[in-house]
């Protein structure tokens, strides 16, 4: 008979494990990457705000995101 455990990547409510607190990140403090700081651009575009700073790290640039992104309506 086959094992019956649950499979995780099956669960419609993951752990807490799938979001992490953006200042509790190990890479946290790393530059962001290219990706965010494209997203970012253009959701300052659309929000009407400055565009960020290029020496943002990871987690600044997550935050900003979640910001924007809830100013947005999304």
């Amino acid at each position: 008979m086959a094992d019956q455990t649950e499979n995780p990547k099956l669960d419609s409510h993951p752990g807490s494990n799938t979001e992490k607190d953006p200042d509790n990140w190990v890479s946290g403090e790393e530059p962001m990457t290219g990706a965010q700081a494209s997203y970012l651009t253009t959701l300052c575009e659309e929000a009407k705000v400055d565009a960020p700073s290029k020496d943002m790290t990871k987690a600044e640039a997550s935050k900003m995101i979640d910001e924007l992104k809830t100013k947005l309506g999304r």
